[in-house]
This record gives C-alpha cells, structure tokens and sequence, in this order.
C-alpha cells in the first residue's frame, strides 16, 4: 500500500484548547444558525408561504445529492489521526464529487419537470451548496489541526452573506431565485477565502505529502474513495431521513403547507447547532483517544457530549410546548402560529436526534464508516414509511411523528453500534502486548 511521508501525527503548535475550539464553534454555529433564521423569517415576512416552499423545495431536492457527494470527507479527514492521506487528496476528490452532484440535480430538475422559478431555485441552491462544499472541506483541514477560531469566522461570515443576498433579492427583485444566484455568489468568494485559509494552515501544520506519480494520484485517490463512500451513503441517506417527510407533505399538501412545516422544523437548528459545535469540536479528540486505545478518555467524553445532548433536548421540549405559538407568531407572522402543535412533536424528534448525532459521532472518530449504511437505510426506511401512512391522514403533524420515528431508530441503532465497537476495542492497557 502506498503511503505519504509523514512526520510525527499531531496538531499545529497554535492550536486551541478543546473548551476554546468549543467556544468558538458555538458562537460561529449560533451566529450562522441564526442567519438561516432570519432567512426564513425575511421570506415568511416578505415573501409567500408557496415562495417559503420552493426554497424548502429547493433545499430539500438538493440535501441528498450534495451530501452523497461529499462522502462525509470533512469528517473523515478531521478524524484522520494517523494521517493517511494529506489535504489535497481531500479537496481533489470533493472538488470531482462536487461537480457530478451539480450535473446530478440538474438532471433531476429536467426529469421532474418543476416550474420555471422552481426549477431555478433548485438550480441556484444547488449552486450555493456546490461552493459550501468547497469551504466545509477547508473546514475539515483546520477541525483537524483543532483551529475552530478560523471555522467560526468563515461560518458568521458565510451566514452574514446568506442573510443579505436573500433579503436583498427578496425585497429589490420580488424573485427568490435572484436572491437564492446572489447567496451563491458571495459563497463563491467565501470558498476562495476558506482554501486559502486551509492551504496555509496545512503548510504550517507537520503534514507534508510525498511526491507521487500521475498513476499513484490515482490509485491513492480511488483508494479514498472506496474508503469514504460508505460515509456518503451514510450522510445522504440521513439527508433523505430528514426530507422524505418534506417529499410527502409537498405531493398531499402543496408547496405552502411545505413551507409551514419548514418553518417550523428549523426551530430545532438552536439545538442542532450546539450539538454540530460540540461533536466536530471533540471528533478530532476522539479519535486521537481512540487511535491510542484510550478507551476511558474516550467514553468519558462521550459521556460528558450525551449527557449535554440530553439536558437539551429537554430544554426544547419544554420551550416548544409551552411557548411554541408566541414564538412562531413573533419570529415570523400570526399564520404560521396555527402550528404549534407541529413544532412540540418537532422538538421532541430533536431531542432523540441530538443524542443520535452524538452516537453517530463517535462511530466516526473510531473510523467506523461502513456499519453506519446499513443503519441509515433503516432509519430512512422507517420515516418514509411512516411519512407515506401518516401524512395524509393526519398532515404536518404526521410528518413530526415520521421525523420522531425515524430519529429514535437512529439513536438506538447508533448505540447499539457503538457499544459493540468498544466492546471488541482494546483498551490501553492492552494494547502494547
């Protein structure tokens, strides 16, 4: 097998504590969280709940293909301790990866035949998440020498750019499609800072690639693809999970009742953003514990992550059953209020998934990707199974219980994996005999 001359495995001599890096992802998660809010809230305000569809739409066409396509790189290169591959060979596959998802989705919008301004929302959301690709890969090579300072700016910065070029084409061009190319545009020149921020760091860094031939690149590319893809069935089948029920509600109920579903599905992004802050805080750290047989390190910490996983879901749960209509009447207008209901059943398929994302993880920072497939083709098996009994009968409300269903398989599933994983890991004291 071909290797890289590599020295010492390790982190930049910059690099932050794991509370600071933790810090830093919050604010720039909740900072950039809170722009995708206020998105939704400029297009529930200024625009349609049909025009809030399309872009729900658009996001929920392009979730899966975009996701396949990123064959999960970012984590695998964030947990890669023995640093078996070096950044380029990161960014070349997602580069390649990146442009067949955007062929792929304009094939879909052509099949599908969707309206002229639906089929451009598509399109240009797809444009969006294409340059997004490229920064969360840049990501993955600063997550991994633990410079999550660098991640939370490019993150308030991208989210800061999504905001305005939606208000901007929202209230100058009346066109949801203008806004969704102008959102694309300025993360197009995000992407170009993000590489030249990764690129610079991975020079600093103590990870040197050794010079290959053409034939090599190749191999060495095929390789990591063979390794990775498990991961991108994974992520896109979890994508699925999360928009079947979309799928459903947009065929029975129309593009407004998808658009109040979205609105009030993303009011569980507050708890998701604090679990994404933590878990690609602490991955890097995983898997240096795991790589290193430091099982009580390592499921100290998993302990520590669930247990906050836990306490919010809680707190969600609480929030949304007793304030679930005034929030939605003040975030966004008095007819999304009528879905309160909707929201508390969201809220607790949040709380399950919190912990699930959690499980999931940990089965990635010990560099289990393959046993994740199989799982993520139940779970996505039970919430559209559910969605397709449940929707017409019983609309958004069934969706939230398709949602609810779907994430308690994943939770118990994850931790039925990652128990069977440690539990045929040796622990440290084991491991030099």
């Amino acid at each position: 097998m071909l290797e890289l001359q590599l020295t010492q495995p390790g982190a930049s001599p910059r690099a932050l504590s794991l509370r600071a890096n933790f810090s830093w992802s919050f604010i720039g998660n909740v900072v950039y969280a809170a722009c995708q809010w206020g998105i939704l809230i400029v297009l529930a305000k200024l625009a349609s709940p049909e025009s809030v569809g399309r872009f729900a739409l658009g996001l929920a066409v392009t979730a899966p293909v975009i996701m396949m396509s990123n064959l999960q790189l970012r984590g695998a290169l964030a947990t890669d301790a023995r640093l078996e591959y070096h950044y380029s060979e990161y960014l070349t596959l997602r580069m390649l990866t990146t442009a067949a998802a955007f062929v792929a989705v304009a094939a879909i919008v052509v099949l599908n035949g969707y309206a002229r301004e639906t089929g451009l929302i598509v399109l240009a959301v797809a444009l969006a998440k294409s340059f997004e690709s490229i920064s969360d890969i840049s990501y993955g090579v600063l997550q991994h020498q633990e410079h999550m300072d660098r991640i939370a700016c490019s993150l308030m910065m991208r989210g800061v750019i999504a905001l305005f070029a939606l208000w901007a084409g929202v209230y100058f061009w009346k066109s949801v499609a203008v806004a969704s190319l102008a959102m694309a545009g300025g993360w197009a020149i995000a992407a170009v800072f993000d590489l030249r921020q990764a690129c610079r760091v991975a020079r600093e860094s103590r990870w040197r690639p050794q010079p290959l031939s053409p034939d090599d690149r190749v191999q060495r590319l095929s390789m990591l693809t063979v390794s990775a893809v498990p991961l991108g069935i994974v992520v896109m089948l979890l994508s699925l999970n999360v928009n079947v029920p979309r799928y459903v509600i947009q065929h029975y109920r129309g593009e407004g009742a998808l658009g109040m579903f979205a609105v009030a599905a993303y009011l569980m992004v507050a708890g998701t953003t604090t679990i994404g802050a933590l878990g690609q805080s602490a991955s890097p750290r995983l898997a240096q514990y795991y790589a290193a047989g430091n099982l009580q390190a390592y499921w100290g910490l998993m302990r520590t992550l669930l247990a906050i996983a836990a306490a919010m879901g809680l707190i969600g749960i609480l929030i949304a059953a007793s304030s679930g209509r005034l929030i939605l009447t003040m975030l966004f207008t008095k007819d999304y209020a009528g879905s309160s209901d909707v929201l508390a059943w969201i809220m607790v398929a949040g709380a399950v998934g919190y912990i699930a994302s959690v499980l999931g993880y940990g089965l990635t920072a010990a560099r289990r990707f393959a046993i994740q497939a199989p799982l993520a083709a139940l779970v996505t098996g039970v919430t559209a199974t559910a969605s397709v009994l449940l929707i017409p009968h019983y609309g958004l409300v069934g969706a939230a219980w398709a949602t609810t269903a779907g994430t308690a398989t994943q939770a118990i599933g994850s931790g039925v994996l990652l128990h069977g994983v440690l539990a045929g890991s040796k622990p440290q004291a084991a491991a030099g005999s």
